[in-house]
């Protein structure tokens, strides 16, 4: 079975002392048909026995003994079962540490297609709730059913011994039990695929909501998001319901056939003591054994469900397991050298998901060049900057940088090269000095201290209570839009590398500091080549080269003076950001 496999994959390190765990279960619990033999004896001799009385006098020393070997295998069985079940934590938690891992960095690993399809709710469900299942399993399921096994087995073995009629008569309970078992288990695992489901599903909202908990308090919509969040939590609860009286349809056959073991014992075993075919020791010995036949037989329905639930979890898990991005990082580089930053689009073409974002681009960016790229929104801006680190690859066409396809070199290496400030800003739960030094954690403090000059944001860094140190809230929380902009775009310099991309990192600061910005990058100490998206015509206005895209074509190329001559697309753009006037510009930026 492939669960079985990809368990005993990962079990790793830890599958001789799971193998130990096992013949321990085994062990310990085939022992319990000591016991009931050891009372056996005692009510053979001690009590039923015509001669019980001679035997309490002669046999004094045996009775003790009988009684001791009983205490003492009580105890020698509690011991096992501790060691026993230590060892499955401990196997079984380091299974879920390795495996947590390698799901991590599986995911990290993967390219931009796999998050743009992926929603972050059910990634936190897989890498917690599923493992967890999949642990419990290992550590409870696998156990339940070893033992279950081993104590019906050794209880019937023993049985048998005894009187072979008598358990024919105990055991004619087992095939219904057994086809109770079996409809139980086919009927309930879509139920526990589909309630999988909408727990990743009320997870996503969570996520969401918490995530996006600005946007909802800005728009005042605490309410539709708390009935939204009601909705999946009563969708949830259902199918949880669902499953739940499924099983308890079942119940009280897989109950009453587990209960009716003892009425068959009373009826044929008493019937057996009065024909003397069994004595009253071999009858007690039955009685104080029969909970072997009868609590696995109960226990069927609580496995069913756990191992149905551990199915829908490890499915999900195994998705990410084995999930191959499109873009691989193989992380082989051994020496990274320092491209000198051309650039060149070949007849680029990029599609997502059959819808055409990019068609036949075509232009080339040479050494320490500055291109600004415009456009109106969804023109195609930023994904053409994406297919440059391979956040995603081409269609049609090669994207060259120093002369070689992207797609041929090794990913470390080449976004060691780019220095990226993206439009979405994401700062870390860290300090202001952890961020800017992201890139680079030996960064000194005083080259931080610079490159947040370079970017206009030392002055309000050192406003702050504790200065560099201070922290930031998860993605920036407490800081303006602005600031967070300067905090990324120091940690884009920082990293100084020959190729760095602006996404639009100047549209929510003043025209000041956009200013000392422009300066800052005109002036850098080191060679790069830059490439900026924006809108501003005050921000593009200074760049060697201006390229517009729009409906995914390149429509205009040129330099600030060129494109106003040409009277299209950027110079409506200028009229309208400096004169208010413009060629029938709509609200799209398009004529």
């Amino acid at each position: 079975m492939f669960q079985l496999k990809w368990l005993w994959q990962n079990l790793g390190g830890d599958r001789a002392r799971y193998i130990v765990a096992l013949c321990l279960s085994v062990i310990g619990c085939s022992l319990t048909i000591i016991n009931p033999y050891i009372g056996q004896r005692i009510v053979d001799t001690f009590i039923s026995n015509d001669h019980a009385a001679q035997n309490l006098a002669d046999k004094r020393g045996l009775l003790i003994g009988l009684c001791l070997a009983m205490v003492g295998f009580s105890l020698l069985r509690t011991g096992l079962a501790y060691l026993t079940t230590m060892q499955y934590e401990i196997s079984s938690q380091n299974m879920l540490y390795r495996v947590r891992i390698y799901l991590y960095n599986k995911i990290q690993g993967q390219d931009m297609h796999y998050y743009d399809h992926n929603r972050t709710g059910d990634l936190m469900t897989k890498m917690t709730g599923d493992l967890d299942m999949v642990r419990h399993s290992m550590a409870w399921i696998i156990k339940t059913i070893i033992e279950s096994l081993t104590v019906f087995l050794a209880a019937v073995v023993y049985f048998f011994t005894i009187d072979v009629e008598l358990t024919l008569w105990l055991l004619i309970l087992s095939p219904p039990i057994f086809i109770v078992a079996y409809i139980f288990a086919k009927r309930v695992r879509p139920m526990y695929i589909d309630l999988r489901e909408r727990l990743s599903q009320l997870n996503t909202t969570t996520q969401e909501n918490i995530s996006g908990n600005r946007v909802v308090k800005a728009f005042a919509r605490e309410e539709y998001e708390i009935e939204k969040f009601t909705a999946k939590n009563v969708d949830f609860s259902k199918a949880n319901k669902t499953a739940a009286l499924v099983w308890l349809d079942y119940f009280p056959y897989l109950e009453t056939f587990a209960q009716a073991f003892n009425v068959i014992l009373m009826l044929a075993g008493g019937y057996f003591v009065m024909i003397d075919r069994v004595t009253f020791g071999e009858y007690a010995a039955f009685s104080s054994l029969i909970w072997g036949l009868s609590n696995p037989m109960r226990n069927i329905g609580i496995i069913i469900n756990d191992i149905q639930r551990f199915f829908a979890s490890l499915s999900k898990i195994v998705e990410v397991y084995y999930a191959h991005p499109g873009i691989e990082n193989k992380h082989n580089t051994q020496n990274i050298r320092r491209y000198t930053g051309r650039i060149e689009f070949d007849h680029v073409s990029f599609k997502y998901d059959n819808r055409l974002v990019l068609d036949d681009v075509s232009f080339a960016i040479e050494p320490g060049e500055t291109v600004a790229i415009m456009g109106s929104t969804g023109a195609g801006k930023t994904t053409l900057i994406n297919l440059i680190p391979r956040f995603y690859d081409v269609t049609k066409g090669k994207v060259l940088l120093d002369g070689q396809d992207v797609r041929k070199l090794e990913l470390d290496e080449l976004r060691a090269n780019i220095g990226i400030a993206t439009q979405d800003v994401l700062l870390f739960s860290d300090t202001i000095d952890g961020n800017i030094a992201y890139g680079d954690p030996e960064l000194p403090e005083e080259e931080t201290v610079k490159y947040a000059e370079l970017a206009a944001a030392h002055g309000f860094i050192t406003k702050m209570p504790e200065g560099y140190d201070t922290i930031v809230g998860e993605r920036g929380i407490g800081l303006s839009g602005g600031q967070k902009q300067r905090i990324a775009l120091a940690r884009a310099l920082a990293v100084q590398r020959p190729i760095l991309i602006l996404d639009d990192t100047t549209s929510a600061v003043d025209l000041e500091t956009e200013e000392h910005i422009q300066k800052s990058l005109r002036e850098l100490e080191f060679p790069c080549t830059k490439i900026v998206i924006a809108q501003r015509v005050s921000t593009t206005s200074e760049a060697d080269r201006i390229l517009v895209l729009d409906n995914g074509r390149l429509v205009e190329e040129g330099t600030h003076k060129e494109l106003l001559a040409k009277r299209g697309y950027y110079y409506d753009v200028f009229m309208l950001q400096n004169e208010g006037i413009g060629r029938g510009v709509t609200s799209s930026g398009q004529k």
